[in-house]
């Protein structure tokens, strides 16, 4: 993936059980608040969108829209999977319910090929704090904005998304991007 797309993802963390009962609560206003970081999301510098869903109990995301298309996992130690596409590229691994609605696990970073244990965190319903960590010390974060389609014209160009299945790749269970 570029630089551009993945600037900070060693910095990831995605948040929040999966099951229905779990996503929403009502707030003090009675309106529904959401507490799943399911959904489609805006990194920080807004040159990609990650879908994240429930996969079996897990929260994964997968690269749904690049500002730039055409990005290649170049990087990857593996050498046959320097070949493929970015897009619908895993990036948030094995990201289970741990404390405070937070989730733990890992963070794919496509610019060097590298996989660092990460957390995410919902702030509020519109905004994932990524958090990741190389060597349990060097640490960054982003936020992330929950994105939503407002037009027809946008709504098409989020065909991927719709179409994208984030769990299909890790239905074994591994992780597919190393």
């Amino acid at each position: 993936m570029r630089a551009e797309i993945l600037a900070g993802c060693v910095a990831l963390m995605v948040c929040g059980p999966a099951g229905a009962a779990e996503d929403q609560t009502q707030s003090k206003s009675g309106a529904a608040e959401i507490k799943s970081p399911a959904g489609e999301w805006l990194v920080e510098n807004q040159t990609a969108r990650i879908k994240v869903e429930n996969c079996g109990g897990e929260m994964w995301g997968a690269v749904s829209w690049e500002k730039s298309p055409g990005g290649q996992d170049t990087q990857n130690p593996d050498p046959t999977k320097r070949s493929r596409a970015t897009l619908g590229l895993p990036i948030i691994l094995h990201m289970r319910a741990s404390q405070n609605g937070r989730w733990d696990g890992e963070v794919y970073n496509a610019e060097n090929g590298k996989t660092y244990t990460a957390h995410m965190q919902l702030l509020n319903p519109g905004t994932l704090r990524i958090e990741g960590c190389v060597f349990g010390v060097l640490c960054g974060g982003e936020n992330w904005t929950r994105f939503e389609a407002k037009s027809a014209a946008a709504k098409s160009t989020t065909a991927d998304a719709r179409e994208l299945d984030v769990c299909s790749g890790v239905s074994d269970g591994k992780s597919r991007t190393r």
